[in-house]
């Protein structure tokens, strides 16, 4: 697998993740935009551009069995804490600072080939509620498309070992869930203890252990006091 991708950057663009996967042609291929216009979350959300936005999709073949696939997202945070400083991974999607998103992960895959987005929020004039930035003012396009690129060489590289080396005890160092009690849905509720090597979320419930395959979770917020 080839350290550095073919890089290809557009201003606006309806989808990096589909510009990505449209453009593969066997060698890893990089998509960078300023701006989408139907860029998409985890679970099909929207996702809000901030007024200096990134939006990275890297497609790839993974040289880790299918099996393992699920464990490349949680490389990509890997990858984005690699590349942005001083950020957490809020299992199982998300890169966060201070307690507020600073970028998201997506993994997609078909027909053997995966495409996996990073979209960062880098500077906003007027934050929205639970967002925060990665900059305290406008680096500009060209840093924006920089931090994208350097993002997907960290990814690739951190994928050439192997499945089992994927590193998920520097994931629990950078978890942030990690020893928080958390909510899930329906009416999940424990204490959040680790990550397992299938990168499962492991939750301490009642005094036994069950793991989270996927979904969203949330920080039980403590009252004063507390």
């Amino acid at each position: 697998m080839a350290t550095s991708p073919i890089s290809v950057h557009l201003g606006t663009t309806s989808s990096t993740q589909d510009d990505a996967r449209r453009l593969f042609e066997g060698e890893p291929v990089l998509v960078t935009a300023a701006r989408q216009t139907a860029g998409r979350g985890r679970s099909g959300a929207k996702w809000v551009d901030a007024d200096r936005a990134l939006a990275a999709s890297l497609a790839f073949r993974p040289g880790w069995p299918k099996a393992s696939w699920g464990r490349i997202p949680l490389v990509a945070g890997l990858a984005a804490v690699d590349v942005l400083g001083g950020v957490g991974l809020k299992w199982p999607n998300d890169v966060v600072r201070d307690g507020e998103k600073i970028a998201g992960i997506l993994s997609e895959a078909a027909d053997g080939v995966v495409v996996v987005g990073m979209g960062a929020n880098l500077w906003w004039k007027r934050p929205i509620e639970g967002a925060g930035s990665l900059w305290d003012r406008d680096h500009g396009i060209e840093d924006a498309r920089i931090l994208g690129e350097s993002w997907a060489i960290r990814l690739l590289a951190r994928m050439h070992g192997g499945a089992e080396d994927w590193g998920r005890e520097e994931y629990q160092r950078r978890c942030t869930l990690i020893g928080e009690e958390i909510t899930w849905d329906p009416d999940g509720r424990g204490l959040a203890v680790g990550v397992d090597g299938f990168g499962r979320l492991i939750v301490e419930v009642d005094e036994e252990l069950v793991v989270l395959e996927s979904g969203a979770v949330r920080v039980v917020r403590k009252g004063p006091g507390r």
